[in-house]
């Protein structure tokens, strides 16, 4: 017998072990709600953004220094591009670490990053 839940009980946020969000979220058992603000802080942590651009973006300085135009252009454009592109996909790349890795859901999770509640049907 299924038991349907009301729609305020639908809309809180509800604690899920992490076996059953992986195994649940891909057939839609659950809705997952993502800060986005939050989502790029912890991403950028988690994957160590700026340890990787801010070097790339100085490497580029220097060579602009050196009258090397076209690789400062090419380093300047992958640093800043890469930020931005994680800016804007972090609660994409998120969801794709909480998927595959139970630290992170439960980091997450922790952290108020990252609600799941039960999907309407």
């Amino acid at each position: 017998m299924s038991e349907e839940l009301s729609p305020t009980e639908a809309n809180e946020a509800i604690a899920v072990p992490y076996p059953d969000f992986k195994a649940g979220l891909p057939v839609g058992r659950y809705r997952v709600i993502v800060n986005p603000q939050k989502a790029y802080r912890f991403v950028v942590h988690r994957l160590f953004i700026k340890g990787v651009s801010v070097p790339m973006i100085g490497i580029g300085m220097a060579l602009a220094i050196s009258g090397y135009v076209v690789c400062v252009v090419c380093l300047g454009a992958v640093g800043l591009g890469l930020r931005q592109l994680v800016k804007s996909q972090a609660p994409k790349i998120l969801l794709h670490l909480a998927l595959n890795n139970a630290k992170i859901y439960y980091d997450t999770i922790e952290y108020e990053i990252m609600e799941v509640r039960a999907a309407q049907d």
